[in-house]
């Protein structure tokens, strides 16, 4: 049966809410990008309103920067407010994709061809309501680092982004109206590294960050030498992230621990405990987790291997009593933190 692209009124499972209220919850859990944010929100606004053009995707974005500044984050963040986890989309590791042949599990091998029953399509109307829910009947897809993808996924994905249709192997037609679609590329980033650190070594101020405007010009160059003309004027919105400044780090940090308490308190239940880190702790765990290059995918890295390891350790060994606490410092004479349980 082939399904048809005509779209149902919009009027099930819709998200009312402001877009102050989507806003202010995507900035709790994004930090350090309101650009980004503010350039997203809108479309949500405007599906949810009933304005949404008919005929294509409800948005397009292309996420650029430097990696650990929260592209892919954000894609999560969204999910979670709208759809209440980041399970709820499809995503799509480009890097699988790298030969022309592959392209073939997202859309599945046509009739005749070898492997046709065994080769299930990825992206389908069923995957796509799947991750829909009860407060809202957007789908999210995220196509991840797409530069890695073979040009024949470039070439598939033009008709997503231009007419919301895909047609798959088996003859059937997927619509994509009711998806926000996300491409996340590092194209640029080597680029953007070299204005953050134009000499040897780090740059000595981590909040003294070049101007927004000249990032933007460097993974835009990029983007133009990697993607055809007719690729990029599809795309609705391109969101170029900032380097990551100490104070945004900060936040940061702060938010992944205040998660890692809730996950104590959620997975240990009545033998959960209380986590305190000092202001030296935290420091520590600056140090070892901030670099330009990674922005805060070592912060995460460093929360693991400094504190989450030890931690478990401690609750291993029955060290860490249920409703007791835990005091995390830094240890200058042995250069690590150091933990210590109390009733």
């Amino acid at each position: 049966m082939i399904l048809s692209n005509s779209q149902p009124p919009r009027k099930m499972k819709r998200n009312n809410g402001g877009s102050t209220d989507i806003l202010t919850k995507l900035a709790g859990k994004v930090i350090g990008q309101p650009q980004a944010l503010s350039s997203i929100v809108p479309y949500v606004h405007m599906y949810n309103a009933g304005l949404s053009p008919e005929g294509r995707p409800v948005g397009v974005f292309l996420l650029l920067g430097p990696t650990g500044t929260g592209k892919t984050r954000t894609v999560e963040a969204l999910a979670e407010v709208l759809h209440g986890s980041r399970k709820h989309m499809v995503r799509v590791d480009c890097g699988e994709y790298q030969l022309d042949h592959e392209v073939a599990k997202l859309i599945g091998a046509p009739p005749g061809y070898l492997g046709h029953r065994e080769t299930h399509p990825i992206l389908t109307q069923s995957k796509l309501a799947a991750v829909t829910s009860e407060k809202s009947s957007l789908s999210i897809i995220l196509f991840d680092e797409i530069e890695k993808a073979a040009p024949s996924l470039n070439r598939l994905l033009l008709g997503v982004l231009d007419k919301a249709s895909l047609r798959l192997g088996d003859n059937n037609v997927v619509n994509f109206e009711r998806s926000l679609i996300f491409l996340t590329s590092n194209l640029g980033a080597h680029g953007m590294m070299k204005e953050l650190t134009p000499g040897f070594g780090f740059t000595s101020d981590r909040n003294k960050a070049p101007e927004a405007g000249r990032l933007e010009n460097i993974a835009m160059a990029a983007v133009r030498r990697n993607f055809s003309p007719e690729f990029v004027n599809r795309i609705d919105a391109t969101v170029t992230y900032q380097p990551l400044s100490t104070d945004t780090l900060t936040e940061i940090l702060t938010q992944q621990l205040n998660d890692l308490q809730n996950h104590i308190e959620t997975r240990l239940g009545s033998r959960g405990f209380r986590l305190t880190v000092s202001s030296k702790g935290r420091d520590f765990l600056l140090k070892e987790g901030s670099s330009p290059e990674y922005g805060a995918r070592e912060l995460k890295r460093a929360i693991h291997q400094k504190l989450t390891q030890p931690l478990a350790e401690l609750v291993v060994l029955g060290r860490v009593k249920p409703g007791g606490s835990v005091r995390v410092d830094y240890d200058e004479k042995i250069g690590e933190l150091r933990l210590k349980a109390a009733a």
